[in-house]
């Protein structure tokens, strides 16, 4: 089971390399969670972008306030790194309660799930993260939990089995999962709130990235704000995580470690990250289905084991992006590349 965690209140031509090439631009994963921890907002005020989301939120919170009530259970559903995880450990900070954090794949059986419960404060927050992912017995065990804040818990079997009910604190639930359609109607049903968060627009990027350079004590122009923004592909994480590593590049090319246009275009070449946003995987996939199907169709287990990587890895972290940008096309038959696909990998239709 993960570790406890609490949160008290309170295919363009690339330029030259150079001849130093800091290590963290090697095997650089723009989705990594690690390095974008340490970047997330600490209050509501603080988040950008995503206003209409922010706005429902804040009005939830300061009626909860005012009623001196449990906040009602909330689901935050949306695509990886666009802020679910930000937003569920905001608002306990500003409910001033208590926060403890699960996983969905670590709540293997109902006994997991108990110490969260059992020690659950007063109007606290649980929050579970890839909530889709439970168990169905984990599931069932916790649906009376969120109902009528209680739990049965059996002891014994057969004959001499007994049921001891246990009544708990009031709590809120905020689950997040990147696949809401997985979750059972059941479950949606319990939570009272649900937001959607979608991916950002350029501008609300540039703001971040902004931000971020400051708390990693650095500056940034704007037109390098704007090229990490752009290249980010619309999600938060990844242009931390970009800034992060391009914030290397410039400390040892810049005098004052200045985030330039040049030095932010040059490691966005090292890192492998197109004009459009695409990753080297990206493109690969591109150059898969083009080189190996003729452009397509071809079905999603066969250039998974054409690319050796898992069909969920192709599904979850490729082809969303792919798809928004309209460079492949998802069809009954399998997956074809769209002539604006063949255009950006440089090869005709």
């Amino acid at each position: 089971m993960a570790r406890d965690r609490v949160i008290q209140s309170g295919e363009e031509s690339l330029p030259p390399e150079p001849l130093d090439v800091p290590p963290a631009l090697v095997d650089f994963n723009p989705n990594d969670e690690a390095h974008d921890e340490s970047l997330r907002p600490q209050r509501l005020e603080q988040v950008v972008g995503q206003k209409k989301v922010v706005d429902r939120i804040r009005i939830m919170l300061d009626a909860t306030r005012k009623r001196g009530d449990t906040l009602g259970h909330l689901l935050l559903d949306g695509p990886p790194g666009i802020g679910k995880t930000t937003l569920a450990t905001v608002i306990p900070r500003e409910l001033g309660v208590d926060c403890q954090i699960a996983a969905g794949p670590a709540l293997s059986a109902p006994k997991d799930l108990l110490p969260y419960l059992t020690n659950a404060g007063e109007r606290s927050v649980l929050f579970i993260d890839e909530i889709h992912r439970l168990p169905a017995n984990v599931e069932e065990f916790l649906y009376p939990a969120m109902e009528d804040f209680r739990i049965d818990i059996a002891l014994g079997e057969g004959l001499n089995a007994r049921t001891i009910n246990v009544q708990l604190k009031p709590f809120t639930v905020i689950g997040a999962t990147t696949r809401a359609g997985m979750l059972t109607a059941p479950m949606r049903d319990r939570f009272v709130n649900r937001e959607h968060l979608d991916f950002y627009e350029t501008p609300d990027l540039e703001e971040i990235v902004r931000r971020n350079a400051k708390k990693l004590k650095t500056t940034i122009t704007d037109e390098a704000a704007n090229e990490v923004a752009r290249r980010s592909q619309g999600t938060p994480r990844k242009a931390n995580n970009i800034l992060l590593r391009t914030r290397d590049y410039a400390t040892l090319s810049h005098p004052d470690g200045q985030i330039t246009t040049e030095i932010a275009v040059h490691a966005l070449g090292m890192l492998e990250i197109d004009e459009l946003g695409l990753e080297r995987q990206d493109r690969r996939y591109l150059e898969t289905i083009i080189s190996i199907f003729g452009g397509g169709p071809a079905g999603l287990q066969a250039i998974a084991h054409s690319m050796s990587l898992s069909p969920d890895s192709l599904e979850d972290d490729i082809e969303p992006f792919l798809l928004r940008m309209g460079l492949i096309q998802r069809t009954p038959r399998g997956r074809i590349v769209t002539p604006t696909g063949y255009t950006h990998v440089g090869r005709k239709p």
